[in-house]
């Protein structure tokens, strides 16, 4: 590699890593923010907020990478463009491709990284992340013990609780549950508390009382009891088992999967190929988005008023592939045959970088600027 690769691909790495930094830490911060209300104000501690942040962000990075690799391709092109160094290696018969070898090279480097992300640590996150999320849901005991409001565990199932003592015992329990829409009862106790049983939790209930109403003969049952105990297992997931979300599938599985595995995540042949090819075409774009950032302010010479013209042209560039990636990816998953789709983006952006690239290297040999082309 010859010393201003070195020199340019050395500076594509460190503002690329600065501008990964900055990036991942403000979407970091937004998630967090959520998630921290979520959580804490599910009964959660710190170190459950922490655990979850951390399995989010596999996924927070794999965002931010391409766009990070694209800003540090306009900013170090905008920064050499600006110092004339890219004047003189222009002036010394280099064409743009051969300028922009360095960061085919930093492409390369982050399509590995964003391979590395999308094809084992995105997956294993949400995979955990999914589990952990299982277990707190079936923590029946965190969605009870919210004194002073009405809690839903289940859209049939509706839990209100006065006051809630050092000891856990729940004073003034309402407790309406409408499952059966034949008769919808109606619990209300003095005390209650929660206690494990052989079955799962069970909510015992003291100094109570139990109406039942049947809407379609309008009669009311009311019943008192001294001790009751409901068993609120049933509000759980009988079966333990949940649907899989196809990100947290290996690549291998997405791309070809057994009528099992189909069924475990509830989705069609169609997504599952577009989800897999998808985890390669997003490394083949990360090769292109910075090329393109590069090709886009290689437009035009040296200008006193700046680059801001390329950089808009830049950004209007990444945005057409973003639409053509969406359009993409809305036909794919109506066909398993349209899977190739997938790779739409990253072709569509290697082919206006490449095209952009040799019209620029054609006009300099020329000794012409085009007409309609900014300078």
């Amino acid at each position: 590699m010859a010393r201003f690769d070195r020199y340019m691909l050395s500076q594509l790495l460190i503002l690329f890593g600065f501008f990964s930094l900055v990036l991942v830490s403000v979407y970091w911060v937004n998630r967090a923010i959520g998630l921290f209300d979520q959580l804490i104000s599910d009964g959660q501690t710190a170190i459950v907020f922490l655990e979850f942040t951390l399995l989010t962000l596999p996924y927070v990075i794999l965002i931010v990478l391409p766009i990070s690799a694209f800003v540090a391709a306009v900013y170090v092109t905008n920064r050499l463009t600006s110092d004339s160094e890219m004047v003189v290696l222009q002036t010394a018969g280099a064409s743009a491709l051969r300028i922009g070898r360095p960061v085919i090279y930093f492409g390369a480097i982050v399509a590995l990284l964003v391979g590395i992300l999308a094809h084992i640590l995105v997956p294993a996150a949400r995979t955990e992340l999914a589990g952990r999320s299982a277990e707190i849901s079936q923590d029946i005991t965190t969605q009870f013990l919210k004194e002073g409001q009405f809690v839903h565990p289940t859209n049939a199932i509706s839990v209100y609780v006065r006051n809630i003592t050092e000891r856990g015992e729940m004073e003034e329990l309402f407790l309406e549950d409408s499952r059966n829409p034949e008769a919808v009862v109606t619990y209300t106790a003095q005390q209650a508390l929660l206690v494990r049983g052989e079955t799962g939790p069970r909510l015992v209930m003291r100094d109570g009382l139990a109406q039942t109403f049947r809407p379609d003969t309008g009669r009311l049952s009311t019943v008192a009891f001294q001790d009751f105990a409901y068993d609120i297992g049933a509000l759980m997931n009988d079966d333990g088992t949940r649907s899989r979300d196809l990100r947290e599938l290996p690549t291998t599985v997405l791309l070809n999967p057994t009528p099992a595995q189909l069924a475990s995540a509830n989705g069609e042949l169609a997504d599952f190929l577009f989800e897999g090819h998808d985890r390669f075409a997003k490394s083949l774009l990360a090769i292109v988005v910075p090329l393109m950032g590069f090709a886009a302010l290689m437009v035009g010479g040296f200008s006193r008023f700046g680059v801001w013209r390329q950089v808009i042209f830049a950004v209007v560039l990444i945005i057409l592939v973003q639409l053509v990636s969406n359009v993409a990816e809305e036909a794919a998953r109506e066909d398993a045959s349209r899977f190739w789709m997938a790779y739409l983006a990253p072709a569509t952006g290697a082919l206006i970088a490449g095209v952009i690239l040799f019209f620029t290297s054609l006009r300099r040999l020329r000794g012409r600027t085009p007409a309609g082309v900014p300078t």
